[in-house]
């Protein structure tokens, strides 16, 4: 059972706004084994949204649009559906009382907020528990087209509450199943031929999806089939498989963050962790604490952008950084020791490096950057040596970083 997703809005094209909600909607409607087979953003155009509509209805079962129904003259979805499925706008008191109750003590009633009760006549209309903007849910030639209010809130609230529900009773759908896996050590084009055998003889239930992020690949198996312990079966033999050619390189058979990953390691030993960073600007201190309950293991970061700073609190000798510079290993195996020290902890991570896009030479060019992780008495360095942009550059050495770390505690 496919899908198509529609958003309306100009605040979309002109990247006003991010549209986090068509991430959201693909990730729920797979839970009830709906495929989205497309998503497409359009402007607040009457045209537009008949073009994008009629050609989604052909395509697929299930339409979903979000956006265009506010109260005010830019907002025409409900206008424009009508036209679309040959219907009119009518009053609901109904959903007047909804808008009213959703308004009571916040906004006072006027008459646009009041035009939110004129709905399509013909449509089962869903009231919005969240907000003035009520759901319409369209029917035609056993298709469905649902239309949605844009705030994320109020579309996440609408969806869960309703419209799933309603999906999963009105039409029977496949069973789909992901497992993910974090995967090290690998360039995306050596991971896939060292795969290559196995994929190929992959059943055609399963497929597989390679996913690089900077230092790390994600492995997507997707399993599909009208039998839940059949599909469940298919992937636990192909996770087998799979985890007999990778080893160890696997580490993780979640898709959650590095950060996570490395605390759960430190609250497990009851460890405590600093971070010394100077080209990382304090942005690996930053995730380690943007985890709730991080203080049971995170003790402080010092950022040490400039060498007074690596010598005076992190004790970097001067003849380190006069012999070999600020970015070098000799000198990131100091900062962590110092930040041990400093800060009292059982392990830390250090980072110095030119993230561009200036400051490169030809010894150490732009993109260079030495990490170094230390536990107990075993300090393990990494050169980064691949340029992709200050930003790029940056969270990757933060990547690898926490990377070293985590095979340092395992």
């Amino acid at each position: 059972m496919f899908a198509e997703i529609i958003t309306i809005g100009d605040e979309l094209l002109i990247g006003q706004v991010v549209d986090t909600n068509s991430a959201w909607m693909g990730q729920e409607l797979n839970k009830i084994g709906i495929e989205v087979l497309r998503i497409v953003s359009i402007r607040d155009r009457e045209e537009e949204i008949i073009e994008a509509v009629d050609n989604a209805m052909k395509r697929v079962n299930i339409v979903l649009v979000t956006g265009g129904l506010g109260p005010t003259k830019d907002d025409i979805t409900k206008q424009t559906l009508c036209k679309y499925f040959h219907t009119e706008l009518i009053f609901s008191e109904e959903v007047f009382e909804n808008v009213k109750r959703v308004l009571a003590g916040k906004i006072p009633m006027n008459a646009l907020n009041k035009s939110q009760a004129m709905v399509p006549k013909d449509c089962t209309v869903i009231n919005n528990p969240v907000g003035s903007a009520s759901v319409s849910w369209f029917e035609k030639d056993n298709k469905v087209l649902v239309s949605m209010p844009g705030v994320p809130q109020e579309m996440t609230t609408v969806m869960t509450e309703s419209v799933l529900p309603k999906l999963r009773e009105k039409f029977q759908t496949d069973v789909i199943m992901h497992r993910t896996f974090l995967v090290q050590h690998y360039p995306e084009s050596i991971l896939a031929e060292k795969l290559e055998p196995w994929e190929t003889a992959l059943p055609e239930s399963i497929k597989l999806a390679y996913l690089p992020k900077l230092g790390i690949i994600r492995l997507r198996l997707t399993g599909r089939g009208q039998n839940k312990t059949e599909v469940e079966s298919a992937l636990n033999d192909e996770q087998a498989k799979l985890e007999a050619i990778l080893g160890d390189d696997i580490f993780s058979e979640e898709d959650i963050p590095l950060e996570v990953i490395v605390g759960e390691l430190l609250k497990k030993k009851n460890l405590t962790v600093s971070t010394a960073e100077s080209c990382t600007g304090g942005s690996i201190a930053a995730r380690l604490t943007s985890i709730a309950g991080s203080s049971e293991y995170f003790n402080g970061g010092i950022v040490a952008y400039s060498n007074e700073v690596k010598m005076n609190l992190l004790h970097v000798s001067p003849e380190t950084l006069e012999v070999y510079g600020a970015v070098s290993e000799q000198t990131v195996i100091e900062m962590v020791k110092g930040a041990m020290k400093a800060l009292k902890t059982d392990c830390a991570v250090a980072t110095s490096g030119i993230a561009g896009p200036g400051g490169g030479t030809p010894e150490k060019p732009v993109g260079t950057v030495w990490i170094a992780a230390g536990y107990k008495n075993e300090i393990r360095t990494y050169r980064q040596e691949t340029n992709r942009g200050r930003a790029m550059n940056i969270e990757r050495a933060g990547n690898n970083a926490l990377l070293i770390l985590r095979d340092l505690l395992k």
